[in-house]
């Protein structure tokens, strides 16, 4: 395709257990485009999961790691790219977004505590899973509402339905 606009095809923003990798990797798959999750390229950069990460070097690290690969695949990405959850915390990551096709999937708590487990693999929700969880999306909800062009929401719905209504809100 030539001439194609700079930045990701799409950007999904959402707190954990809403899908963003799930639904991300059926999206690119149909469009013929490549996949790209920042949590993976943290962990790759770090040589190290993201827990690690957490518990070696703290959220501080992980954080500032964030950034930089946020600002690399926003940059760099053409395809459907998926932001960790925490991702729209910093203002650098919120101001790369501006002027991209931004969806937020929106989960409700119930289907993301199901969804996330007991949060072995999740550091920020290791003691009281469903409590944490719920001030999570509370303080982060009007962020990824503020930086969404449309939301989605997936509770009760299947992967491939959440694809179906992301690629209707974008009139596709």
């Amino acid at each position: 395709m030539t001439g194609a606009s700079p930045g990701p095809r799409l950007v999904l923003i959402g707190p954990m257990g809403a899908g963003k990798t799930t639904v991300g990797r059926l999206l690119a798959e149909r469009w013929g485009v490549e996949f790209r999750d920042t949590d993976d390229d943290i962990e790759q950069v770090a040589g190290a999961s993201v827990s690690d990460i957490f518990v070696e070097s703290g959220e501080e690290h992980f954080r500032a790691l964030e950034r930089a690969a946020v600002a690399r695949a926003v940059s760099d990405h053409q395809g459907v790219l998926a932001l960790g959850g925490g991702a729209v915390l910093a203002e650098k990551s919120r101001a790369a977004l501006t002027g991209l096709p931004v969806v937020f999937l929106r989960v409700g708590l119930t289907d993301a505590a199901s969804r996330v487990g007991l949060g072995a693999s999740r550091p920020l929700l290791l003691g009281n899973v469903r409590g944490t969880m719920k001030a999570l999306l509370d303080e982060r909800a009007p962020l990824y509402e503020s930086l969404a062009m449309a939301s989605v929401d997936t509770d009760g719905l299947t992967p491939d339905e959440v694809a179906d209504r992301v690629e209707a809100v974008l009139g596709g």
